[in-house]
């Protein structure tokens, strides 16, 4: 019997609850040869040394950054992000509630707004954006999934915003060399959808929000668009993988490395 091959690169992923998950990035993951190691704090789960990983993804959530005494465990993530950006300069994504906890931690301003994006919108880079290596071969502007009621009302002073809405300035952010985080959820795959709508509370927000007609359109259109949008989240995660690891995309036809 062969044994399986260790995998070269391995991720520390921050999950809030079980539906908040790396969804589409868990196959992209395996075909890059990086293993994803998912914990749950909300579950109870212990953060592991993070010296042994070489990333920290954080997820998304249906809380909020400041509700530390209703989320005890928060106290201890947000000093592990900023241990690992600050002290280690590791390789780091996050994702609609792990964007706005990157942002408080290094220094900026999370805040709910009378805005709220809620479905697939138009994101467009910024001028910072337009030839930074994230978003290569990314459209433009491209649609991206949104659900957020809170949002990066300041971001960090070191903060480089790549992307934005016309809703949300904020929605991809670099800090330093090796963290990056998104509003939106380049994660959804087939099964999404339908597991956020089991979160208590969720589907009764979503439809006084949206309407009911609003709430069918929300997930028909994701469902009608979900090939298009995973095709973009590939490219996204492929582009991160270069720029933190230094790695070339493996569904590329040229895998030769430029030396200079």
């Amino acid at each position: 019997m062969a044994t399986k091959t260790p995998l070269s690169k391995k991720v520390l992923v921050f999950k809030h609850m079980s539906s908040q998950n790396p969804g589409i990035f868990r196959s992209f993951a395996e075909a890059q040869d990086i293993e994803f190691v998912e914990i749950d704090l909300h579950a109870g789960d212990s953060i592991p040394d993070i010296r042994h990983f070489d990333g920290l993804w954080v997820m998304g959530g249906s809380m909020n950054t400041w509700e530390e005494d209703n989320y005890p465990w928060l106290v201890e993530e947000k000093q592990t992000i900023r241990r690992a950006i600050d002290n280690l300069g590791m390789p780091f994504l996050g994702i609609c509630l792990g964007h706005q906890l990157l942002a408080e931690v290094m220094g900026g301003e999370v805040q709910c707004t009378d805005h709220h994006e809620i479905g697939l919108f138009e994101i467009e880079p910024t001028v910072e954006g337009l030839n930074h290596p994230l978003l290569h071969e990314l459209p433009n502007p491209s649609k991206w999934v949104n659900v957020h009621l809170v949002e990066v009302t300041r971001p960090p002073p070191q903060a480089i915003i790549l992307a934005t809405s016309k809703t949300c300035r904020n929605q991809i952010m670099q800090i330093r060399e090796n963290a990056y985080s998104c509003q939106f959820h380049p994660e959804v795959c087939e099964n999404t959808v339908k597991e956020w709508l089991k979160i208590p509370g969720i589907p009764q927000k979503l439809e006084n929000l949206l309407g009911i007609d609003g709430l069918e359109y929300f997930k028909s259109s994701i469902a009608e668009q979900l090939l298009l949008h995973n095709s973009a989240a590939l490219v996204l995660f492929e582009n991160w993988c270069e720029l933190v690891f230094h790695t070339k995309p493996y569904n590329k036809e040229n895998h030769i490395e430029n030396t200079p």
